[in-house]
């Protein structure tokens, strides 16, 4: 494991799914990949409750905080903060291309300003030691040729961002939903490669699209530092067992956690989270996926989505939601 970059496979920072929760489910299925947190706002974090939005379990190391923001000063004070809980890196979205987003003037939209974006940075820096990344896009909408995109990268890079997650689509900010925008510009993998081959200095990771672990084993073998899997680690969680056994364990150490397994550990991080107030669904929602593509899926989605939201639904019900699908 030494000689492995630990940006070798890491899970993308995704809205409203990867939360605390859900990065505990995952680590209990990989413990070497690299988790994101959902985008929190630096505004959020300095302005409102820390505690809450900063709050994780040492059990998900590596693990890094993905940031939104625009506001030099704002990001270095929340940086300050989360640093302090003892986050592994700090990530600055400027990927996201939500309306949302581009309205509070962060996210896809900041690729438009790339002097901001190394001000913001260089001010991220200045606040920890942490290592500090940029998340972005390969594009904005017209402006999607590559010398815009090595123009952004050299600019950002200058002020001493060494680790660059490309994601190999370009954002369209008005038109498309963040969901399409997922989906319907075209990947062009070649041209996180070639960003590699003119930056051999930096780390470049490549992420969009990447569902398959030949194309993990593509991406590495193309000159990529790392691959960020994104929706297909929440659809069908199970199958980080798979990337970690391939590309995170290559000396076959690690023993695979059997699906009833790693049920029966939620069923004993939901007790202890329930003991503070938690609602039962707030960490069942994220296991829907766990029996993906198994007899009796079905029957183990809809046991849990109908019954965890009630109001005495307690840790007993993962236990129950084993009857619907085969023993392992």
């Amino acid at each position: 494991m030494a000689d492995l970059d630990p940006w070798r496979i890491s899970v993308a920072p995704m809205m409203d799914c990867t939360d605390r929760h859900c990065r505990y489910f995952l680590r209990l299925l990989s413990p070497h990949v690299r988790l994101y947190s959902e985008m929190v706002t630096a505004a959020a974090i300095v302005r409102g409750d820390p505690e809450r939005l900063l709050r994780f379990s040492p059990a998900e190391h590596p693990l890094a905080l993905q940031l939104g923001g625009s506001d030099p000063e704002l990001l270095a004070m929340a940086v300050r903060k989360a640093a302090a809980c003892g986050y592994d890196e700090i990530n600055l979205n400027v990927g996201c291309p939500s309306s949302r987003v581009s309205e509070g003037s962060f996210g896809a939209c900041l690729m438009a300003e790339p002097a901001l974006v190394g001000r913001c940075v260089s001010a991220m820096q200045a606040a920890t030691h942490l290592p500090v990344t940029v998340k972005t896009r390969i594009g904005i909408d017209d402006r999607d040729d590559y010398g815009f995109l090595q123009a952004f990268v050299a600019s950002v890079a200058a002020v001493g961002c060494r680790t660059f997650v490309i994601h190999a689509r370009k954002a369209l900010l008005s038109g498309l939903s963040p969901k399409e925008n997922r989906e319907i510009p075209p990947l062009l993998y070649a041209t996180v490669y070639r960003l590699k081959a003119d930056f051999p200095e930096l780390r470049i990771l490549l992420n969009g699209g990447v569902e398959a672990l030949t194309a993990i084993e593509g991406h590495l073998a193309a000159g990529v530092d790392g691959v960020m899997i994104g929706r297909k680690a929440y659809a069908d969680p199970y199958w980080l067992t798979e990337v970690e056994a391939a590309f995170l364990d290559p000396g076959g150490m690690w023993q695979r956690p059997s699906r009833s397994g790693v049920v029966r550990a939620m069923a004993r991080y939901a007790e202890r989270e329930m003991r503070e107030g938690l609602r039962l669904h707030h960490i069942t929602r994220h296991m829907l996926g766990l029996y993906h593509g198994q007899p009796g899926a079905r029957a183990w989605r809809r046991h849990l989505s109908t019954r965890a939201c009630a109001a005495d639904a307690g840790p007993g019900l993962l236990l129950e939601s084993l009857q619907m699908v085969p023993d392992e």
